[in-house]
């Protein structure tokens, strides 16, 4: 398997394509102070193997898109779906993020958990807004630096990784310059990272060398999981994924 391959060898298996929960789900549910009881459209941006739209799908009276580019997700997702019953809520999508075939001002709510890195924050909540109805409801999770001062060495790791990392002042900023009053924000508590993602990627990393027969590629991808999971267990007071709720003015 190529690079790409094996990365979504590990992944899809896996619940959850980052740290997350169905409890702050629910809680951004809550904070955007979405009505239960009338009909939404939703779209689940860079939806992965569909823990976030799955969630959405059973607590409101929505029609969700979920939107993957990657097929292999998109079929965990489908059958995910087909098991708790709710295929008709649910339109699944392989589509980059950056190309999305829809309408201006066709949803009431941009929803996208830990994905919106793919193409940058700013450029996201730029192009996405046009999808979005006035005084819709965009709903993004995005690595946040939790202190103004860390470490240079998790400053480092992360400036190569994603150079968009910033203070969540700086990142409701960007949203206020286009077009968006921030409604609530939050960080993702510790177990979200721990025990609904870390762990249980590790859990697998022995089944997966294995299975790709230990190549070189297959090891690289373990130790550099390995680096960011031993980078969050030394420094992770410094940092984590802040939720952002804001309404398009």
């Amino acid at each position: 398997m190529e690079g790409l391959e094996l990365l979504i060898d590990l992944h899809k298996h896996q619940n959850r394509q980052g740290p997350g929960s169905e409890n702050e789900t629910e809680k951004s549910i809550s904070l955007a102070m979405l009505d239960k009881t009338k009909h939404l459209k939703i779209v689940d941006i860079g939806c992965g193997t569909g823990a976030s739209t799955i969630c959405l799908a059973k607590k409101l009276n929505a029609h969700i898109t979920a939107v993957d580019f990657l097929p292999e997700f998109i079929d965990v997702l489908k059958t995910a779906a087909r098991k708790e019953g709710l295929e008709r809520q649910i339109a699944p999508l392989v589509c980059s993020m950056e190309d999305l075939p829809f309408t201006d001002e066709e949803y009431d709510v941009i929803w996208s958990e830990g994905a919106i890195y793919n193409m940058g924050f700013e450029r996201g909540v730029k192009e996405w807004k046009r999808f979005l109805k006035t005084e819709g409801v965009l709903v993004v999770s995005e690595i946040t630096w939790s202190t103004n001062n860390r470490p240079s060495e998790l400053e480092e790791y992360w400036k190569s990784q994603y150079p968009e990392i910033d203070t969540a002042s700086s990142k409701i900023k960007i949203l206020e310059e286009n077009g968006y009053k921030l409604k609530a924000y939050f960080l993702l508590p510790e177990y979200c990272w721990t025990e609904n993602y870390y762990r249980p990627l590790q859990n697998t990393f022995d089944d997966f060398l294995k299975q790709n027969g230990s190549s070189n590629e297959a090891i690289n991808i373990v130790s550099s999981e390995e680096t960011e999971i031993g980078l969050y267990n030394k420094f992770k007071s410094y940092y984590s994924y802040g939720v952002y709720i804001a309404e398009k003015l």
